[in-house]
């Protein structure tokens, strides 16, 4: 199964570059005509971008992330969730990258194999960064105002991380 997953991504470029032959496609010309379209789509969204990671930025750089990790503290030991998971909770919804930094950082302190590691892997495996990706998808199409999505995804995203850390316990 491993190697069958393993040859998957080169098998599908070996088969769109055949079909592009048989088309008698130019690859070479269909891919900088396709990367020269993403380009205003790309100058779109990069105010969003930028705000986003700035404002990752001042949360971790402020000293607020440390402050909310506190004041969650409490609320997460009653409902049974370790608090080495707080950073990683308030985290994943803005930011992918920042959030694996703190899953690779949990790992090293806790161990892999621990169930704050296991949890911490699962967490964010089974949620989404919502804030970036409302600020990439609704930026490019020109959305300001987001009505039920972000409560909706703020939610899943909850739920996700809850039903995460209940599967990890569990087995």
């Amino acid at each position: 199964m491993r190697k069958t997953a393993e040859l998957a991504v080169p098998c599908g470029i070996v088969l769109l570059l055949v079909y592009a032959v048989v088309k008698k496609v130019n690859i070479y010309k269909a891919f900088v005509e396709g990367a020269g379209q993403a380009l205003p789509e790309l100058v779109s969204i990069l105010p969003s971008l930028a705000a986003m990671l700035a404002a990752i930025s001042v949360l971790r750089g402020s000293g607020a992330l440390d402050i909310l990790t506190r004041a969650l503290a409490p609320a997460l030991a009653k409902a049974g969730i370790d608090s080495e998971l707080a950073p990683l909770l308030i985290l994943r919804p803005f930011s992918g990258s920042a959030s694996l930094a703190m899953l690779r950082d949990t790992m090293l302190v806790c161990g892999a194999d621990s169930a704050t590691g296991r949890a911490a892997s699962v967490m964010v495996g089974s949620t989404e960064t919502i804030f970036y990706t409302m600020a990439v998808y609704f930026g490019a199409a020109g959305v300001n105002k987001t009505r039920h999505a972000l409560p909706a995804a703020l939610i899943s995203g909850a739920v996700g991380a809850a039903v995460g850390i209940l599967l990890i316990r569990i087995m």
